[in-house]
């Protein structure tokens, strides 16, 4: 069994632990071009990391969020979204405030503050931000499914995380 984290973005955030804890993969699939061949092209490249028994936490939408490429996005999340759900697999969506907080970090921290949390508290880091949100949320998924040891406020972010496909 894998427990995959997925930050959707145009550089996508992968990580995929086993149920110990132990990082089995890490690392961030970006996407090219956003002309309908690139899209294609970066969403089966995400595809393509995902295993049939895989349980998979995926980062809910930042519905707050404004600028340039937000719609591009929400675009690329919806994509994944569908084919996740056509294939029946299994997981939760939590919001981005609650992987922050679930690194330690206030839910609006920014990016610098929650990759050093997820450091002290985990011992992991990643050059790239969205590779750590990921690993955040394959330990959550974990977490989540093997109900291991966990602080309190941990255990109360999973109790309030949406499931995947609800």
């Amino acid at each position: 069994m894998r427990y995959i984290g997925l930050d959707l973005s145009t550089k996508t955030g992968f990580v995929a632990l086993d149920s110990s804890g132990k990082v089995l993969e890490a690392k961030e699939i970006i996407c090219q071009s956003k002309d309908a061949a690139g899209i294609s092209e970066f969403t089966h490249s995400v595809w393509n990391e995902i295993e049939t028994n895989d349980t998979i936490a995926l980062e809910g939408f930042s519905y707050g969020s404004k600028g340039r490429g937000v719609d591009f996005q929400y675009g690329v999340g919806w994509i994944i979204r569908t084919k996740l759900f056509e294939w029946g697999y299994r997981g939760i969506e939590p919001a981005p405030s609650q992987v922050k907080k679930f690194a330690g970090a206030k839910g609006n921290a920014n990016k610098n503050v929650v990759m050093r949390e997820a450091y002290k508290r985990w011992g992991f880091e990643h050059d790239s931000d969205n590779v750590v949100d990921a690993y955040i949320l394959a330990e959550m998924c974990r977490l989540y499914c093997v109900d291991g040891d966990m602080p309190k406020f941990q255990r109360e972010i999973l109790e309030t995380v949406r499931k995947l496909g609800e």
